[in-house]
């Protein structure tokens, strides 16, 4: 597939169940942007939000005061992340029971990149969960938790091999695992194929279609480099000349977001996950354009 086409039947929105993904903010000002973004976003009625977290890292109290912050001022159900990366599990362990005070029921549980950045060599924390299926068990322990995982329709790079790679997930998924979030891909074939893979392997849960916008597609085409995603030609042929006209490059990734999103409805998919790189207008125009309308209050109705 080098193509999608972007057209809509009137009724297509209403098939269609999203959630959006956040990361953690690093300072005050990013914080109050981050919650911009979650207020502009909520009226979309997502199924669920995600915060992104790294256990040990120096956003751990900003993650779980956002967190916080969506359970007591929306009407949104957050999803906290965990990773394996940089605590052992008692330390990990009071996170998990922290979140589960606080009223969290939902967890996207992962490995996690090396401290050093992707395509570094991962070595497990020293008494540590060593990977995301040891993690999913730890949660269960902890709970009947909603509890989503990684997984990879181009493998994970690590990973010798596609078979490697899905038993990891069935691992996951004998742990305790209920959903599987995909990392991003940009040929709608791969992810048909890499389901029908895990289907033979006789995993049954939803494998979640993880889209990412093109906010920048250069940095798109590095990251993809390192993290093993293949970028095709025909999507970067669709920015060329666009690296100094921000508004159309905007506009331009809106539309085939839409497209690849409306292509996999036509195959069956009901469920997406953007990664919204905290940049509220992008997803928002995306969620139009599929045909996800926000929520009018019935007092803008009656104004109306």
């Amino acid at each position: 597939m080098n193509h999608f086409r972007l057209s809509r039947r009137p009724d297509i929105g209403e098939k269609i169940r999203v959630s959006f993904e956040f990361f953690p903010p690093k300072s005050d000002e990013m914080e109050e942007r981050l919650w911009d973004t979650v207020k502009r976003l909520a009226p979309l009625s997502p199924r669920f939000v995600s915060v992104t977290y790294g256990a040990g890292g120096s956003t751990r109290e900003r993650t779980i005061r956002t967190v916080r912050r969506i359970l007591k001022e929306t009407d949104l159900l957050p999803a906290a992340h965990l990773t394996c990366v940089g605590a052992d599990r008692v330390e990990i362990d009071g996170v998990i029971a922290e979140f589960a005070t606080m009223g969290v029921n939902h967890f996207v549980a992962l490995r996690g990149d090396p401290p050093e950045g992707v395509g570094s060599a991962y070595r497990p924390f020293p008494g540590g969960y060593a990977n995301g299926a040891e993690l999913v068990a730890g949660l269960k322990r902890h709970g009947d938790f909603d509890i989503s995982v990684s997984a990879y329709p181009e493998k994970h790079p690590e990973s010798p091999d596609f078979a490697t790679d899905i038993e990891m997930l069935k691992r996951k998924v004998d742990n305790g695992a209920t959903r599987a979030i995909t990392q991003f891909f940009f040929d709608n074939d791969l992810y048909e194929r890499y389901v029908e893979r895990v289907r033979r392997a006789g995993i049954y849960i939803p494998i979640v279609p993880g889209i990412l916008p093109v906010h920048n597609i250069g940095q798109v085409v590095n990251f993809s480099a390192r993290c093993g995603a293949h970028v095709p030609d025909w999507l970067r042929e669709r920015f060329e000349g666009l690296e100094r006209d921000p508004q159309t490059h905007a506009l331009v990734a809106a539309a085939v977001a839409a497209e690849q999103v409306l292509d996999l409805v036509e195959r069956g998919v009901g469920d997406f996950h953007f990664y919204t790189m905290n940049r509220a207008d992008l997803a928002f125009a995306i969620c139009h354009m599929i045909g996800i309308r926000r929520e009018v209050a019935r007092t803008d109705s009656a104004a109306a």
